[in-house]
């Protein structure tokens, strides 16, 4: 893997277990149009990868995480500033296998931290970040190092 690549890598792993550079397998991502018909391209993106990857048995648990933290992106920091939209970077999903890890990352334009949503039980919202954390082994978030506007939200998955 080229150095290239491992720097543009670099704000990815902050807040992540530690990774070795050099036993990073895979890396790609794609832009999410601010438009929520991106949930489902995001899906798609993911399947596709994993089956390249040989991890289409994690589809179901990565593929739920996915749609969470992209729709999250979307709705409070892309579609939420509507006055930005020519101004705002579009949000972006990273994809990152190593060794032992698979990790999924969304980056959006905005500052804010996520915040787990009280749910109550006939809501249909609020409770995207609690599927993360049930369905991911770790995930956490970080705001973008140096003049980088938005933050990164990450999920950690296990390989079998």
């Amino acid at each position: 893997m080229g150095t290239r690549v491992l720097t543009m890598l670099e704000p990815l792993w902050q807040g992540l277990p530690p990774i070795d550079p050099l036993s990073v397998s895979g890396s790609v991502s794609c832009i999410l149009p601010p438009r929520y018909e991106s949930v489902s391209g995001a899906r798609k993106f993911t399947r596709d990868t994993l089956r390249g990857w040989d991890l289409d048995e994690l589809f179901d648990g990565v593929g739920l995480v996915v749609s969470e933290l992209v729709t999250n992106a979307l709705r409070h920091a892309i579609l939420a500033a509507p006055e930005l939209a020519d101004d705002t970077p579009p949000a972006r999903l990273h994809l990152m296998r190593w060794s032992s890890r698979l990790v999924c990352a969304v980056r959006d334009p905005s500052d804010d931290s996520p915040v787990a949503g009280e749910a109550d039980s006939a809501a249909e919202g609020g409770r995207g970040l609690y599927l993360v954390d049930s369905f991911s082994d770790s995930w956490g978030w970080h705001p973008m190092s140096g003049t980088s506007p938005g933050k990164i939200v990450w999920a950690v998955f296990r390989l079998p």
